[in-house]
């Protein structure tokens, strides 16, 4: 096809136009003669292919295809490829050369079909079209289709007009050339004997398939046929019973219709009888007796007989049937009276209900003690936690219901249910339970007007009533925020337990209504006639069970949807939650200030009162949680900052001596310690306020003295290492104290209170720094220096601290373990640590200086000109300095720790003294004689320092004979420390 459409004008040769002269007939008998022989030939091909078919058939294939093999051979057409141009080496496989006739003649039906491969494929292309001179060259191998003539005419020109003939192309000429027919001739049987095999291959089936179609088509015909007579049948049945059944039917409804007019006029004089006589007992206020008439009355209009008969039957032992005369114009009056009858009946029904029901919630809220609602509130809340209680439980005094309000109760409902007032007494109900919620609150609040601001409960008085609703709430608030905090306290616990005994026994009220409803169908349930959507209760018998079921289904799906407990609950939980976060609200600022001791009791009031408010409607109380929430991180901040206050007062004023560490000091570190693995009952004890609480011990905390420098001086014992602390060490661990209480108190707020204390830590550490190695203490406490003493109680302090971080990190992890404070705690522990090494750096850097100023003065002395045998006095001076420093070191801080003092201050002086002595020039040997006696044995004594850690005997009387006013004055001097 490519070739096709490049083709150009260049590549087709051109064509000469010749005039076809007119040939005679006669001129076409030699090739008549000639093509008959071909013909012939084809004939016997033909004949010889068909006994070949049959002979394959017997053969089994072995020599013709089979429909695979047509299938291949026609594969073949469009895979193989012969050469476009053919050669004259084809005319031997021709059939038409006559020795290949021969051939073929001789070997006669033992050959095979011809493959088709034997045609050329230019044949099989897609693009074969003759009109393409490039395929009509190659299928007419090149053959000249005119053959020009070779002598000119009578005017000297050639037929096309040319003067000069054409040149001779050496082609054979189209119309003589035989070879290339007999091949064509050849191509179109071959192809035409492959077409025969292949259809009489598929011709069986296909035949087959088509009878079977035809058969189905008669089948079909036939049925339409069928199914056209049965309409017609149908047709004729239709015509002719029906229609005439339907006949009979409307003559014996129109009969029945003249029946029921006469009854209904009967019907309609009873009616108006009888709404006279329900309206007298209405008048007399017997309400019962009113209650049955009214239901009569409704089922005689209704058409509901009162004989006995099921309404609606159609039985001929009745000669009278009763009818609905509702939609009669005439009776719409006297159906306005009813209703407003049943309306009045109604609302006597609801006062006796909202009467028992409101007086059993008072009655029960006045008797339960509040000590019992708490004792109920603690039990629940330890359950929760898992705590088991001991003793024989109790069931709690709401849960138990008088029998006689029990069977009033229902009396009450079946005659709302007759009366069709259920649904607005269950309204009413609702009302007034959420007003009785406020007025519960209200009860126990301070007065709201000036003329009695003492009294603790609110009293109508007529100048009250006269003041403004905004002059009311601002002196109630000015009163709330009066009183103290036990009175506040005692006010919410009223409240509180109030509201719960209140929603409690409600629950168990709407429970009871809700049981009575349901056993409203066992007492004869009477539907109503004069609204189907409308239960209606009766005591009279004979009705069926169908209507009982449906009146009862009715009665109780009325009671759920307005007495929805979920839904009463959760409206009684939100307003008196409203009521109390307002009073919560005024009361914030006094709140913030109360005691740690009352603001957990504070703290455990709401808790479980939220608690008990969730568990009684299932709402969380997200308003009050987050108010309470918003109070206690009010109350966290400053509790954190009194206590860093506390702590710099106390560092202020202490003069760092050494402090009597007590028992009271020692149960407060005992709890600290113990924290770290268990809970301390004296904290937690503090926020059950269900317990009876007893007069705290705080006030022995405090009341304890404080031993002074001349008592004996306990120390304070951590993982068996003693602490020598000053008042400043106590005062933090009381604060830590104080910290640990209240997180364990309140462990859901850890994360709010533990960044307090981190900070007190920091505080104390930060303070210690500049009081003693900045020397702030000699302005604060009026010290005149600080001295090693100072230096040695405020490592001790820090290395107290140090022991004790890691038992306060674990008591944070165990109740937060997910929280991320415990690396603040890890940060605060390597702030002490590098605080500590800094004193424990000053110490050196002071003995250093000592020995500094003693060298300097050894540098002065002549040796040469000194004849004197004796200790010099530097190196006594020195040596007893050293030894004033390892005592007060020994008495205050650990053995290892004095260690780590002593080392580098010796350290120190090999250095000093080392170098000053190479400095020193010695020229006699006196001089050298009086160098080395002017030490004696105080290198020695220094060296047992080292060795033992501890003065020797006579380091100690030495020690106590220098401890005199003037020795102490000089190693104060020589123990000041540099401003930081």
């Amino acid at each position: 096809m490519t070739c096709y459409v490049n083709c150009c004008s260049r590549d087709i040769p051109p064509v000469t136009l010749t005039n076809i002269p007119r040939v005679d007939a006669k001129v076409f008998d030699p090739y008549l003669s000639q093509v008959g022989s071909l013909y012939d030939v084809f004939q016997q091909a033909k004949e010889s292919a068909g006994d070949q078919e049959s002979q394959l058939a017997r053969d089994g294939g072995k020599a013709s295809p089979k429909p695979d093999d047509s299938e291949f051979l026609s594969s073949q057409w469009s895979t193989e490829r012969r050469p476009s141009t053919l050669s004259l080496n084809s005319r031997a496989s021709s059939p038409f050369d006559n020795r290949g006739r021969r051939r073929s003649s001789a070997r006669g039906r033992g050959h095979g079909v011809t493959p088709l491969s034997t045609i050329p494929q230019i044949y099989f292309d897609d693009d074969f079209h003759l009109e393409n001179p490039r395929i009509f060259d190659v299928v007419s191998e090149k053959s000249e289709v005119v053959t020009p003539p070779k002598t000119p005419g009578k005017d000297g020109r050639f037929e096309n007009g040319a003067v000069v003939g054409p040149a001779p192309t050496g082609r054979k000429a189209l119309a003589t050339n035989a070879i290339l027919q007999e091949k064509l001739s050849w191509y179109m049987d071959t192809v035409e004997i492959h077409l025969i095999s292949s259809i009489s291959t598929a011709s069986k089936s296909f035949f087959t398939a088509l009878g079977s179609l035809r058969e189905l088509h008669s089948e079909a015909a036939d049925s339409v046929k069928r199914i056209q007579v049965l309409r017609k049948d149908l047709q004729k049945i239709d015509r002719e019973m029906a229609l005439g059944g339907l006949k009979i039917v409307n003559l014996r409804r129109r009969r029945e219709n003249v029946r029921l007019l006469a009854d209904a006029v009967s019907q309609l004089q009873e009616v108006v009888q009888s709404v006279s006589r329900c309206e007298e007992l209405v008048e007399n206020g017997d309400i019962e007796e009113a209650a049955d008439s009214l239901e009569e009355v409704e089922r005689l209009m209704a058409g509901e007989t009162v004989f006995g008969s099921p309404a609606g039957v159609d039985s001929h032992e009745h000669p009278r049937k009763a009818i609905d005369l509702r939609r009669l114009k005439a009776l719409e009056g006297a159906s306005d009276d009813l209703a407003q009858l049943r309306t009045r009946i109604g609302m006597g029904y609801e006062s006796r209900f909202l009467n028992d029901l409101l007086g059993d919630l008072r009655q029960h809220v006045e008797n339960v003690p509040l000590e019992v609602t708490l004792q109920r509130w603690g039990s629940s809340f330890q359950r929760q936690r898992g705590v088991q209680r001991s003793g024989v439980t109790v069931s709690p005094a709401y849960m138990t219901f008088d029998d006689q309000l029990r069977s009033r109760l229902h009396t009450q409902l079946t005659g709302l249910a007759r009366a069709h007032h259920t649904t607005a007494a269950a309204t009413s109900f609702k009302t007034a339970v959420l007003r009785e919620m406020k007025s519960l609150i209200r009860k126990h609040m301070p007065s709201s007007s000036d003329d009695d601001n003492e009294s603790m409960v609110s009293v109508s008085t007529h100048r009250s009533s006269q003041l403004s609703q905004q002059e009311k709430s601002s002196i109630l608030a000015r009163n709330l925020r009066a009183l103290d905090a036990e009175d506040a306290y005692a006010m919410l616990a009223r409240v509180y337990t109030g509201i719960s005994e209140s929603l409690r026994r409600l629950s168990v009220q709407v429970k009871v209504l809700l049981d009575l409803a349901s056993g409203l169908g066992s007492n004869s349930v009477l539907k109503s006639p004069r609204s189907p959507h409308s239960p209606n209760l009766d005591s009279a018998a004979g009705f069926g069970a169908s209507s009982q079921t449906a009146a009862t289904i009715m009665a109780q799906d009325e009671i759920l949807q307005v007495l929805d407990m979920s839904s009463l609950l959760g409206q009684a939980v939100d307003i008196a939650q409203s009521q109390v976060n307002k009073v919560l609200k005024v009361r914030s600022e006094q709140t913030s200030h109360l005691p740690k001791e009352e603001f957990l009791k504070y703290f455990t009031l709401n808790r479980l009162f939220a608690d008990e408010c969730e568990a009684i409607s299932g709402r969380s109380g997200t308003a009050l949680k987050t108010l309470v929430g918003n109070q206690i991180r009010d109350y966290i901040a400053r509790f954190g900052d009194k206590q860093r206050h506390s702590i710099v007062e106390v560092m202020d004023a202490d003069r760092w001596d050494a402090r009597d560490f007590g028992e009271t000091e020692n149960t407060i570190l005992s709890r600290i310690l113990d924290a770290s693995t268990k809970d301390i009952e004296a904290w937690v004890d503090a926020s059950k306020i269900w317990l009876s609480q007893d007069k705290p011990e705080g006030n022995t905390l405090e009341n304890t003295t404080n031993g002074s420098g001349k008592d004996k001086v306990r120390s304070a014992v951590v993982d068996e290492q003693k602490y020598i602390l000053s008042e400043s060490a106590v005062a933090m661990m009381r604060s830590i104290e104080e910290f640990q209480f209240l997180m364990a108190n309140i462990p859901s707020m850890i994360q709010d209170i533990a960044p307090g204390l981190l900070e007190s830590l920091k505080l104390f550490n930060s303070r210690s720094s500049q009081l003693i190695l900045g020397a702030g203490a000699t302005r604060s406490a009026g010290l005149k220096n600080i001295t090693t003493k100072h230096l040695a109680l405020s490592s001790q302090a820090l290395s107290f601290i140090i022991a004790l971080v890691p038992y306060i990190r674990e008591f944070v992890r165990r109740h937060s373990p997910s929280s991320p404070l415990m690396g603040e705690f890890d940060k605060v522990k390597r702030l002490y640590q590098e605080h500590q090494s800094g004193i424990h750096e000053k110490l050196v850097d002071i003995m250093s200086g000592r020995s500094s100023v003693h060298v300097n003065a050894m540098k002065k002395i002549d040796w040469d000109a000194s004849g004197s045998s004796t200790v010099n006095p530097y190196m006594e001076t020195l040596a007893k300095e050293t030894g004033t420093l390892h005592r007060v070191l020994s008495k205050h801080l650990p053995d290892m720790t004095v260690s780590m003092i002593m080392d580098p201050v010796f350290n120190s002086y090999r250095e000093q003294w080392t170098k000053a002595f190479d400095e020193v020039t010695i020229h006699t040997e006196n001089g050298k004689q009086s160098k080395i006696d002017g030490f004696g044995d105080l290198g020695e004594r220094l060296l047992e320092l080292v060795k033992q850690k501890t003065p020797t005997a006579e380091a100690k009387e030495k020690g106590s004979n220098g401890a005199n006013p003037s020795s102490s004055s000089d190693t104060s001097n020589g123990e000041k420390s540099p401003q930081a």
